[in-house]
């Protein structure tokens, strides 16, 4: 039947086409074989940059002893070139990642232009919809082992530090010309970004569309939402599912989703939890969490922290609450019924926890309006002061 199959959608005016993608054997055709080829040389080198990236241990010892003995020469000259040789690695992801924001701007190009719609491109050229695929697919990846190596920031604090210093003279510093002024500027922005990899993405994405001010927003945004259909439709039907060889391909595809779906989310001006969104938010949530969770933890924090639009007054509440849990508390203490605090108090160890973990930004607005209005009666009291000492610790 094809690499790429309709399957029923019986809410197709509403959520647009879903698709199957074959994105284990798909082969590029002469029509598409120029691109896949340029794109293809990024994507070989994608593997070797995630083996680098998790072998990365860091110069945290010797950048400590260095530190605590300004005065030793030698302490200082060995963590000086302890880091220049990851200073060198962190250049190359940092290249990596713009070749990688050039192949996506060619994907992107042949995937949305005239006269075919993305839909079309999609069932047409789907070896370039499986390299998009997995170009999202090394991103996420990537980010995830970012998050988990803080020893990259701290090298090149002190790269950065010992250079504008030059308190160190004749010790390797052949390296400016590897990795010169404006260069560790950029690089520096790169990796001050929780996840790095997608924010280029993001970039290449929404430059995408600014620049090519003569295709419609549409074309990009639809091929986007497509895709997140064709992987929402792969997960939740196991006739499509168990066709792939591979349980890793289910992850791929986990992947893939989230990853269009911030895409989307940073390029459509309404974003991707709005109710006129062609994504099936609602949906696509659900089929992460349906998964086992430690394979979904990663994306569902990516949908959370990276996407742009998720806390809009615009998005609905079920879905800002299948993200937050912790938000059904708020929730249930606003009704005020005293029937209900019982049930608000289960939840307050988990929330206070998510809030004092990383999301007092959301978070904070909420407490301090329930500590004032909702919370003044004796027998609310064992509420207000749970929330009452979380905030004086936090406000």
């Amino acid at each position: 039947m094809g690499n790429l199959l309709k399957v029923l959608t019986c809410t197709e005016l509403e959520q647009g086409p879903n698709f199957f993608l074959d994105f284990e054997n798909a082969q590029p055709t002469e029509g598409e074989r120029d691109v896949w080829n340029q794109v293809n040389s990024v994507l070989q080198d994608s593997e070797s940059i995630l083996s680098g990236l998790q072998a990365y241990k860091g110069a945290g010892q010797e950048i400590r002893d260095a530190i605590q003995n300004p005065n030793d020469f030698m302490l200082q000259e060995r963590a000086w070139n302890s880091v220049c040789p990851l200073v060198i690695k962190l250049k190359k992801f940092y290249s990596f990642s713009l070749r990688l924001e050039e192949a996506l701007q060619s994907l992107l190009e042949c995937l949305t232009c005239p006269p075919f719609t993305p839909t079309q491109h999609l069932e047409r050229e789907q070896a370039l919809a499986k390299q998009f695929a997995e170009i999202l697919h090394f991103t996420l990846r990537f980010d995830e082992l970012k998050m988990r190596i803080p020893a990259i920031q701290n090298d090149f604090s002190y790269y950065r530090r010992t250079i504008s210093r030059n308190r160190i003279n004749n010790m390797n510093l052949d390296i400016e010309n590897e990795v010169n002024n404006e260069m560790a500027n950029r690089m520096s922005l790169f990796y001050a970004e929780a996840t790095p990899m997608l924010k280029t993405l993001s970039n290449a994405t929404t430059n995408f569309v600014t620049e090519n001010k003569t295709l419609p927003l549409e074309n990009t945004t639809d091929c986007l939402s497509t895709m997140a259909s064709v992987c929402k439709v792969m997960l939740e039907t196991p006739e499509y599912s168990s066709r792939f060889s591979s349980e890793d391909t289910l992850l791929f595809c986990m992947r893939v989703m989230v990853g269009v779906i911030i895409l989307y989310d940073h390029v459509h001006p309404n974003g991707a939890f709005n109710k006129s969104s062609k994504i099936d938010m609602k949906g696509c949530i659900k089929v992460l969490k349906d998964q086992p969770a430690d394979n979904v933890e990663g994306l569902l924090n990516a949908l959370k922290f990276t996407t742009k639009h998720l806390n809009d007054e615009s998005t609905p509440k079920n879905i800002r609450t299948m993200l937050h849990p912790s938000l059904q508390a708020f929730e249930i203490c606003r009704t005020c019924k005293p029937s209900s605090l019982q049930k608000a108090s289960h939840e307050m160890p988990r929330l206070l926890t998510a809030v004092k973990a990383h999301t007092m930004d959301t978070y904070q607005p909420y407490m301090t309006e329930l500590w004032k209005q909702h919370l003044e009666t004796n027998e609310r009291g064992s509420i207000k002061n749970c929330l009452k000492a979380s905030l004086q610790s936090l406000i």
